[in-house]
């Protein structure tokens, strides 16, 4: 085989590769002596058909396919041989080679992944926010819980519904006159005050009472879920029937047992506890990981492959099209122009793709891997989010290895980032659950890495 380089441009390769006739002949003689070996043909006996009959019946699909594997062969072998990792899948041309005695040449285009050199992790020093329950943030989950377990009373004395009540009525929604579809409801018992419905809908039934009639006007959200109505002014023709008040259960003991905590009340406190302080350590986890992300971004300033790059930035400029259709464009890239906003998230796909391809070089450099247990696990988890249809979600992923690869990508990551952080410079620091939970400065967009299925989120 001969290889000559015919491109070397920054990450860009190109080669010329000829393979010899001699080489394309022998497989092909090769594989119509292993068809003629299986194949049956009336008047012959099995495995005796003659090579020519073989390759007048077949020889057109053994070509192909003898030409195929010869080039997937060549290839792998160029970039073996030179030492190169490709950025993705390399971009083959045939020049000559379809017809008989004819060498085999073909051109082979590509982009390398960059030499990557990791930082000192030592050096990357880092705060963690950390953050304890407050007795006031128990107090309110079990006020919650209460709430939760209340019961309705009916008001036998007329009077007005006040905030906090119960109502029942029956409603119909209208926009310029007319009924909408969805906008009518009988016997609906509606907070008064309350939330669920459309602002400022609870509101404005404070004070009916029983046998009263009362049209509201409303204006559904601009976000409101179905399109037709987003937006819109409208109109409740309203009917209260029945008022009734919330009546709430002690937190006590006898609370405890029907919910299901046989250590009563102090158990119940105890699970609410570790539950919040699961949400403060998660919490925790995402701000010390987008700071490390950060760093390492700081820390990283080899050249991207500029394939990778554009196929990230499509990938961000079809859901950006996509928000604005919508109507959910983020406020902040309202009013710029797309050659603005170009700019902007074409800097936010190669930040992407650069982070993507660090971590994946730490984890390939320092032997980190996905284990069958660890994808089993994570499948097993995607599964619980589908009660009753756990057995399809399993057998989906049994028929989908693109779907396993999906789980493997923010494992993988995972590992990464602990074994970053097991070697940086930590510090942690108390702070209120309001200060732990509040934004950092650096837009969320810009800080996440690539996420699970795109280019480099993975072993590499």
């Amino acid at each position: 085989m001969q290889v000559t380089e015919t491109l070397s441009d920054g990450l860009k390769r190109g080669y010329m590769v000829v393979v010899p006739a001699a080489d394309i002949e022998g497989r092909r003689a090769k594989r119509l002596a292993e068809l003629a070996k299986t194949m049956q043909i009336p008047g012959f006996r099995p495995g005796k058909v003659p090579t020519a009959v073989v390759k007048q019946r077949y020889g057109g699909a053994v070509t192909a396919e003898v030409l195929e594997e010869s080039v997937n062969d060549a290839t792998q072998q160029v970039l073996t041989d030179r030492g190169l990792r490709s950025a993705g899948q390399p971009k083959v041309e045939l020049v000559s080679g379809v017809g008989d005695a004819k060498d085999l040449e073909f051109t082979v285009e590509l982009e390398l992944l960059p030499e990557i050199a990791l930082p000192d992790f030592a050096g990357i020093e880092l705060t963690r926010l950390k953050a304890e329950p407050l007795p006031e943030t128990i107090d309110k989950a079990l006020e919650e819980i209460a709430r939760r377990q209340r019961t309705l009373e009916d008001v036998e004395d007329a009077r007005p519904a006040a905030t906090g009540d119960v109502l029942t009525v029956d409603f119909l929604g209208k926009i310029d006159g007319e009924a909408f579809a969805g906008g009518a409801a009988t016997d609906a018992d509606v907070e008064v005050g309350g939330g669920g419905f459309i602002p400022g809908f609870t509101e404005q039934i404070e004070g009916m009472s029983a046998g009263e009639t009362r049209q509201i006007s409303v204006n559904f959200p601009e976000d409101y879920g179905a399109k037709e109505l987003a937006g819109k002014a409208a109109t409740f023709d309203i009917v209260a029937k029945k008022l009734k008040r919330v009546v709430l259960p002690p937190i006590d003991e006898q609370l405890a047992e029907k919910l299901g905590f046989d250590g009563g009340l102090d158990e119940v406190k105890k699970a609410i506890t570790g539950q919040v302080q699961r949400e403060y350590d998660n919490l925790s986890r995402q701000r010390i990981k987008r700071a490390l992300l950060d760093a390492l971004a700081d820390r990283a300033s080899f050249p991207v492959p500029e394939s990778m790059v554009e196929a990230e930035f499509s990938q961000i400029w079809q859901r950006l099209e996509a928000d604005r259709k919508d109507g959910k464009l983020d406020d902040d890239d309202k009013g710029k122009d797309d050659d603005t906003l170009k700019a902007e998230y074409r800097a936010i796909a190669e930040r992407r793709v650069r982070l993507g391809l660090l971590l994946s070089e730490i984890g390939r450099t320092n032997n980190l891997t996905v284990t069958n247990d660890e994808l089993t696990r994570a499948m097993r988890a995607e599964a619980g989010r589908y009660p009753g249809q756990e057995r399809e979600v399993m057998e989906f992923f049994r028929k989908n290895p693109q779907a396993v690869d999906g789980l493997r990508g923010p494992i993988f990551e995972e590992k990464v980032i602990d074994f970053v952080l097991e070697l940086a410079n930590i510090t942690d620091r108390v702070v209120t659950p309001e200060e732990l939970a509040r934004e950092p400065d650096l837009p969320a967009a810009i800080s996440a890495p690539l996420e699970a299925g795109q280019t480099a989120g993975d072993e590499g």
